[in-house]
């Protein structure tokens, strides 16, 4: 959606406009009067002497042409005009507008009985009359409605100024500590309206809800983090005794491995989540992670769930890349979309692709279809077409992917098809070559 520029602006181009139609509408109203005057006026009135002056001559055929300072008369015998001027010799009854005299010089000519009539009417003292008693008046309207406009223009700029001025408090505002006394009344003028009044009101509510929405976050995350924490230390410690002991057989001492391995990944993956909640990335250090050591990683750790028994992962690097992020981060986003396929796929392939710029993972799953696929990133929503494939999980792993990728700049795209499986791509626009980064 296209924006606009400021009130101010959008006042100011109104005035403009708005006193450029003003003109307009002026200029297009002396022309109007200059034709009635001319084509009009003019015209009728010459009509109505030429037809006063026959009725005369018919009475008295000495009766003398129009002689006035504006108005000139000329007759001559139909048969021979020489007598006339010569601009006026040649002319046909009617209406002309003489083109080598003034602009509003206007000849009508009229014929009776074997005589012509030329009369010649000089419009330029008109003009200057029209001036003086058309133009001044004019003019002083014109500079009446412009001064209204202009106070009106300046009434509503001050009007909005309080707007103005809050917006631009609003685009200044520091969403990490909003600073509520920013938006007292008195920061936007005396004469604030009610409704100027009502918005900083509101605003002000707002940043104290933002503060304290802000508090509760990090107090969550803090707490959040040292929670999450003591257990799973718990659990890799107790796991390390286990392995202490020598008595323990070789199948619990996997056993036992593994739950170490899991406390250890949990811990990880708590921070990586933490990391997610936050609204600001301030104080965590990225590194850049080889994208195929993980994914090889995720795919080791796959292939030992208990849905993963009947499926083939197979993996396969075109390229060797590297990103600017948090190992977990990227564990987390693969290990979801394997998870996934090997959960839908039952039995089956998984073929998981690393290439210069994006990971590929495509499964021979069920597949899914349009409805699906637009709400494949919903969280707790269950394909249709999954039959008894996957048993597991609660719908939120393609929903934490979403999540992740939004979060990194990390697209991912889904193609798929009912019969025919499904394909994640996810694409690292910021990758590098292993080794361009040293």
């Amino acid at each position: 959606m296209a924006i606009n520029g400021g009130l101010g602006r959008r006042l100011t181009r109104a005035f403009f406009l708005q006193s450029a139609v003003i003109a307009i509408a002026a200029i297009l109203g002396v022309r109007a009067a200059a034709f009635i005057i001319e084509d009009v006026l003019i015209q009728q009135a010459l009509e109505d002497e030429a037809a006063y002056f026959w009725d005369l001559y018919d009475q008295d055929d000495s009766t003398p042409v129009p002689d006035t300072l504006n108005l000139t008369g000329f007759r001559s015998p139909r048969s021979d005009t020489t007598s006339m001027p010569g601009d006026l010799q040649f002319l046909p009854p009617g209406f002309h507008t003489l083109p080598d005299r003034n602009a509003l010089t206007v000849a009508h000519i009229s014929e009776h009985r074997d005589q012509r009539l030329a009369l010649v009417f000089e419009g330029e003292q008109v003009r200057d009359l029209s001036l003086v008693f058309g133009l001044a008046p004019l003019a002083f309207l014109l500079a009446l409605v412009y001064l209204g406009a202009w106070w009106s223009y300046r009434a509503t700029k001050r009007a909005v100024s309080p707007v103005e001025r809050l917006a631009g408090a609003v685009n200044q505002l520091d969403l990490e500590h909003p600073d509520p006394d920013t938006f007292s009344v008195e920061h936007f003028g005396a004469r604030s309206d009610v409704e100027v009044e009502d918005l900083a009101g509101a605003l002000k509510g707002l940043a104290k809800r933002v503060n304290n929405f802000v508090e509760r976050e990090r107090s969550f995350t803090r707490d959040a983090s040292h929670e999450l924490r003591s257990p799973l230390t718990v659990i890799r410690m107790a796991a390390d005794l286990l392995l202490a002991q020598p008595s323990l057989d070789e199948s619990s001492r996997k056993a036992v491995t593994r739950i170490k391995r899991a406390a250890t990944d949990m811990v990880e993956l708590v921070e990586a989540f933490l990391l997610l909640a936050r609204e600001s990335e301030l104080g965590v250090e990225f590194e850049w992670v080889c994208v195929n050591d993980v994914i090889q990683g995720e795919v080791e750790r796959t292939r030992l769930l208990p849905t993963a028994a009947d499926v083939q992962i197979h993996y396969r690097e075109d390229a060797r890349m590297m990103v600017e992020t948090s190992d977990k981060v990227l564990s987390s986003l693969a290990g979801n979309l394997m998870r996934n396929a090997v959960a839908y796929t039952g039995v089956g392939d998984v073929h998981v692709r690393v290439e210069h710029n994006a990971i590929h993972i495509e499964d021979s799953g069920p597949g899914m279809d349009s409805n699906d696929l637009d709400h494949a990133f919903e969280a707790f929503y269950r394909g249709r077409n999954t039959g008894r494939q996957s048993r597991s999980g609660y719908g939120v792993g393609l929903t934490i992917v979403r999540r992740l990728s939004e979060r990194f700049a990390w697209p991912v795209e889904i193609s798929s098809a009912p019969g025919e499986g499904t394909c994640v791509t996810v694409r690292f626009p910021n990758a590098q070559p292993t080794g361009a980064t040293d």
